[in-house]
């Protein structure tokens, strides 16, 4: 039996367009369709996204929180690891997956995209930063795809 893939899916906790919700939902169910871990900073916005559609898939959620309240965690997170970190969490989010999904975002998101780049995991971006290293995608299937690259 192989391990699942563990894929952190990025972006902005919090007011965010819907359409990019609707794409990191998207994200998340195609995680779960083809069996992966969906790894998340735990709370809203675009974490939040990814959860929802990875749970209504049937997959398992890590939620790596910045706090120390495990039921700060959004909803659909059925692991919650509270850190008590603050941003440092992010190299947790990073260290814990395979590669990495950044969907739009912020600050926070371009330090976890920097920390995958250095670590040399395999970073995917949709609607996100464009820097060397990041391979952008059109949509959810083509981002899943790129991540679960062999």
């Amino acid at each position: 039996m192989s391990a699942a893939p563990y894929v952190a899916v990025v972006g902005a906790g919090g007011d965010v367009a819907p359409e990019v919700l609707a794409i990191a939902e998207a994200v998340g169910a195609e995680l779960a369709r083809r069996g992966a871990v969906v790894v998340t900073g735990g709370l809203g916005g675009v974490m939040e996204a990814a959860c929802r559609g990875a749970r209504r898939g049937g997959a398992v959620t890590l939620g790596i929180l910045p706090g120390d309240d495990r039921a700060a965690a959004n909803p659909f997170v059925a692991v919650a690891v509270a850190t008590g970190l603050g941003e440092l969490r992010n190299g947790l989010v990073v260290r814990s997956a395979d590669a990495l999904i950044a969907i739009a975002g912020e600050h926070g998101t371009l330090s976890e995209i920097a920390l995958a780049l250095k670590a040399g995991k395999r970073v995917i971006a949709i609607r996100s930063w464009e820097i060397d290293g990041v391979r952008p995608a059109r949509d959810a299937a083509e981002a899943v795809a790129l991540a679960l690259a062999r």
